[in-house]
């Protein structure tokens, strides 16, 4: 039976089968039994490789992080979570690189770690948005070129023509502005 360790574009754990491509962190999330009793444990939200140096982590290891799953990038984005500056090194930086020049100054983990927590789980209405952002029609949809890609833990799928004109966006502005000015996320 899957756990719910699955991550929706809102944020949300479900128990589906699917696992995605990227796997991360949100601190720990089970009591000492291991039972899933809570949605987050801190501000460091990071999308990971699912593999990396080896390493293996149990899925509900106590007073340990519990490992979550997104299908990609966008998904991970939208709900709040940023690259990993150990094993996706090159992406934290791009990723980092790209909001600073979207703010005009550098910022270290942790102003992203502090930014992102103060825009997560908000939607905002947006224009001219860029390949990567998730936003919200009939539920979650990717944009991606001049389409918007329905959300399944599956994958992306029924696209519709992208509309003229404002719409609500999931994904946080930090992130917008690192796909805005150059981050590329695995989709």
């Amino acid at each position: 039976m899957p756990l719910p360790n699955r991550v929706d574009p809102f944020g949300a754990l479900h128990a589906v089968p699917e696992r995605g491509r990227f796997t991360g962190n949100r601190g720990c999330l089970v009591d000492d039994a291991g039972r899933f009793v809570r949605h987050h444990r801190g501000n460091l939200w990071i999308i990971c490789r699912t593999a990396f140096r080896g390493r293996r982590v149990g899925l509900t290891r106590p007073r340990r992080w519990t490992p979550l799953f997104f299908l990609d990038d966008a998904v991970g984005l939208a709900a709040g979570h940023r690259p990993c500056g150990e094993c996706r090194y090159a992406d934290y930086v791009a990723y980092r690189e790209a909001v600073a020049a979207a703010v005009g100054a550098p910022l270290g983990a942790g102003d992203l770690n502090r930014r992102l927590a103060a825009e997560r789980g908000r939607t905002w209405i947006g224009t001219d948005l860029p390949d990567g952002t998730v936003v919200v029609t009939d539920g979650p949809r990717l944009v991606l070129r001049d389409r918007l890609y329905a959300f399944s833990f599956a994958g992306w799928h029924d696209p519709v023509a992208r509309p003229a004109g404002p719409l609500t966006v999931l994904t946080p502005p930090t992130s917008v502005a690192a796909l805005r000015h150059g981050f590329v996320p695995t989709l």
